[in-house]
């Protein structure tokens, strides 16, 4: 019974939470999706260029935490930053939004946690 209870502990992973610039704005456990596509299911207005063939447009900075990329990045990407068009949380995961760089994935939100069904 005893290896049954480790095993459970240690195959538990937490759902991540994302927060922008700090501030948590949802709860990550849909593994399915990509954290742009459920940025955007959840009405966060993302720069994306990537289903219009430009990679790299949605790079932006991870202030605290860590991704996995479900496919490989096409761009080089310093050890801050990801891709949302490719990864998921794995880890809790606080990203720097900014508006002033096109580049730069941003948001606008109503400052509170969004939990994913």
């Amino acid at each position: 019974m005893s290896f049954l209870t480790l095993t459970y502990k240690h195959n538990f992973k937490k759902s991540p939470i994302v927060s922008l610039n700090g501030e948590p704005v949802l709860l990550f456990n849909q593994q399915q999706h990509t954290l742009l596509e459920v940025l955007e299911i959840k009405k966060v207005n993302v720069f994306s260029e990537c289903r219009n063939g430009f990679c790299g447009a949605c790079k932006t900075t991870v202030n605290k935490g860590s991704v996995r990329y479900l496919t490989k990045p096409l761009v080089e990407l310093k050890d801050n930053e990801c891709l949302p068009c490719c990864c998921v949380p794995d880890s809790n995961l606080d990203l720097d939004l900014t508006t002033d760089e096109p580049s730069n994935l941003y948001v606008q939100h109503n400052k509170s946690v969004v939990i994913l069904d």
